[in-house]
């Protein structure tokens, strides 16, 4: 099976497609990486060097893939970071262009917009723009709480204010939405929690918060990235969140252990297919 994911790259560190790539590989896929950005690193550091490239090159590229004929074999598209609403005009063309070659091909979107203790940290015009457009051609969401917040436009403390908010998404468009970074007032402080919605069902994960003093930049990469590979091989919701969740938290812990700045994703890489840690998935009653 193939993916083409479309996001920013770095060359050191793993965020974006740096941290996409890799792990899609590990689990079985060919990866077809279009970059958005050539960035020499994340810009949590001091100094960022690199071009962001023009939309149009970008779309060159698809172009170019769509032009050997292998579209048809795509069964996902996956997109993160939009550094301009011009760069999302070409996901969703490229989209478009893959599900008209193979109408069972999903498009995963990680909304990629901002996070608790950073606020928003894309152009303004990116939030509209994915609530807009991308919303209602995406199959699988994968916000965090924050992003969750800011798509439906209202501050989300309980279990049934995020899942009310997830619901809402799904009359939009997507199938699945899965909320990662999930902290409400019921939860123990030491932990944080990860939701998978449907329209049917919702299943929750919790785990130990892992002690970093600065959380490693790309988990949340990592995350729509592995969940994306197990749900495309079983195609259920809540067996991928946990596979998803084992893996991340396993690499997570790893990266700790290590005293790594970036996640310890090579070092580490067996976590991707055979983590350490394992969670049960607890399905919610809901109305």
């Amino acid at each position: 099976m193939s993916i083409l994911t479309i996001q920013s790259h770095v060359s050191y560190g793993h965020v974006g497609n740096a941290a996409a790539v890799f792990p899609l590989q590990r689990l079985g896929y060919e990866v077809w990486p279009v970059n958005t950005v050539l960035f020499s690193n994340h810009a949590g550091y001091p100094t960022v060097k690199g071009p962001v490239l023009p939309a149009q090159d970008v779309a060159d590229v698809i172009q170019g893939i769509g032009e050997r004929g292998v579209f048809s074999s795509c069964e996902a598209i996956l997109s993160g970071y939009l550094g301009s609403v011009e760069l999302g005009e070409v996901v969703l063309s490229a989209v478009k262009q893959v599900q008209e070659a193979n109408n069972s091909a999903l498009y995963c979107c990680d909304p990629v917009m901002g996070d608790r203790g950073k606020d928003i940290y894309v152009h303004p015009d990116i939030p509209d723009f994915i609530g807009r457009e991308v919303l209602p051609k995406a199959d699988i969401l994968i916000p965090n709480h924050f992003e969750l917040e800011t798509l439906s436009g209202s501050s989300l403390t309980t279990i049934s204010d995020i899942i009310s908010a997830t619901r809402k998404l799904i009359e939009v468009g997507p199938d699945v939405v899965i909320v990662t970074s999930v902290e409400t007032s019921s939860d123990d402080p030491d932990t944080i929690s990860m939701l998978a919605v449907s329209k049917d069902q919702v299943f929750k994960v919790q785990t130990p918060k892992l002690p970093f003093d600065i959380q490693p930049s790309g988990s949340g990469d990592l995350s729509a990235a592995i969940y994306l590979a197990h749900y495309l091989k079983c195609k259920k919701v809540d067996q991928a969140l946990a596979q998803m969740v084992a893996s991340v938290y396993s690499l997570l812990h790893e990266t700790l252990a290590m005293k790594s700045d970036e996640i310890a994703l090579i070092k580490a890489q067996d976590m991707i297919s055979e983590p350490r840690f394992t969670f049960d998935v607890q399905e919610l009653s809901v109305s």
